[in-house]
């Protein structure tokens, strides 16, 4: 079984570690960029900030060609 992890601001995702969601603190562009490229392999669920998957674009939030990449899904404003 995979497990769940959210990127993005700490004020926004801080709360999901109370949840068991493996928090990924990334306060500006390029921490979202490397912790997106970092998740562990065990991550079957990535939850990111809106901001965050605006950074990220297509590579996270549209389907692509690696069927191994993890269900994301993108928190509401």
């Amino acid at each position: 079984m995979g497990t769940a992890a959210a990127i993005g601001a700490r004020t926004s995702v801080g709360g999901l570690a109370l949840a068991g969601v493996e928090v990924l603190v990334a306060d500006d562009p390029d921490a979202v960029r490397r912790a997106w490229r970092e998740l562990p392999g065990t991550v079957a669920l990535v939850i990111l900030t809106a901001s965050a998957a605006e950074i990220l674009g297509a590579e996270a939030t549209e389907p692509g060609p690696d069927q191994a990449r993890p269900l994301t899904v993108v928190m509401p404003r």
